[in-house]
């Protein structure tokens, strides 16, 4: 594999880093490492949010660029008689993309144990059966414990979190990235990268670049920080759906990896907001960043939160097309991660005080 970047090292580092909703900690302190040199100040919500404030105009507008910190995963729920971990999903799984996949329990101490989700074989099941995806109630985790007190002798208890395991690739085509956690690291290192970008230049405006808790299961930390921050725009940067893979329609989805970020009009936690969608898109086509239209009605982003917090803000959510998200393994485009950013800069140049009044009621 050629050397990595220092861009490919932060997004190393951000999927590796291991976090549930509810215990984002790694992540956090990961995104905080690299989003610091760029920031005036760091802040933080009572869950656990990182907001890093850059003051652009003191009496501008205030812009949050909301990326979310955790990632799909599981939570110890109970250890039985002979070591099997029973497991709570957190967030939204699929049963199909699971049994056989390996996984890391992080204990309370932070020391970690190496698990694989298991069932009961299928050489022993009825024809009939066979056939059905095994329920996910119908899992558990092996460790490879012989009895419930060795697993506690290891560090393992209730409420410890369970992360997928997986290797951070850079795949043959090198614009391919391939991780555990996109969902939504990518979107913190859009939050990272925008404030860079900004780092010497004036804007018209205070940017908070934002890694939100708790989103997959709810769109909790999103609430809470936009109850802090009180912005007048906000952004969620997350995925969004890749329709380009074998055996689904345009009418599915017509998304493309590598053809710009995509601008999504409507999903089940909002309606976009049209004076500023439509900004983004002019901004888009002066600058020649290409971007699609994507509709995602059952998922929803930050921008869920964001947008009827407070008096109610101007949201609109950018998103990077991901194949096989909540899953071990997603796959996106770096271009599209980098032209994600371009667009959010060149729209945070223009959001002056006039402007932001302007859009609101259009």
């Amino acid at each position: 594999m050629a050397k990595m970047d220092d861009t490919l090292l932060m997004l190393k580092d951000l999927t590796d880093a291991k976090g549930i909703a509810g215990n984002e900690r790694e992540p956090r302190e990961v995104m905080k490492k690299y989003i610091e040199p760029f920031a005036d100040e760091i802040d933080y919500d009572g869950l656990g949010s990182l907001i890093a404030k850059k003051t652009g105009e003191s009496e501008g507008p205030k812009v949050m660029v909301t990326g979310h910190l955790d990632e799909v995963g599981f939570m110890v729920s109970k250890i039985d008689d002979k070591g099997f971990i029973s497991f709570q999903t957190v967030g939204g799984w699929w049963s199909q993309v699971m049994l056989a996949q390996r996984v890391t329990i992080v204990t309370r101490s932070g020391d970690t144990v190496t698990g694989v989700i298991g069932s009961k074989p299928p050489h022993i099941l009825t024809p009939e059966a066979r056939k059905k995806p095994v329920d996910i109630k119908d899992m558990f985790i092996d460790i490879g414990a012989t009895s419930k007190e060795e697993a506690m002798e290891w560090g393992v208890k209730p409420g410890d979190m369970v992360v997928p395991h997986f290797e951070f690739t850079v795949m043959n085509n090198d614009k391919y990235l391939l991780a555990k956690a996109w969902d939504n690291r990518i979107g913190c290192a859009i939050a990272i990268d925008v404030m860079k970008a900004l780092k010497d230049e004036k804007h018209p405006n205070i940017v908070f670049g934002v890694g939100a808790v708790q989103e997959e299961i709810g769109l909790r930390g999103a609430k809470t920080v936009a109850a802090k921050v009180k912005p007048d725009i906000g952004f969620a940067v997350d995925v969004g759906v890749a329709g380009d893979t074998p055996g689904v329609t345009a009418k599915e989805s017509s998304s493309k990896m590598g053809d710009g970020p995509q601008i999504l009009l409507y999903d089940a936690s909002m309606v976009s907001h049209k004076g500023l969608r439509d900004l983004v898109v002019d901004t888009a086509e002066e600058h020649g960043i290409p971007y699609q239209f994507d509709v995602i009605p059952g998922g929803g982003t930050d921008a869920g939160s964001i947008h009827v917090s407070g008096n109610g803000v101007p949201s609109l959510a950018i998103c990077i097309a991901t194949r096989y998200i909540h899953s071990h393994a997603a796959m996106l485009h770096r271009d599209d991660y980098e032209n994600a950013v371009k667009l959010i800069v060149e729209v945070i140049k223009k959001l002056d005080r006039e402007t932001v009044n302007r859009i609101t009621f259009e």
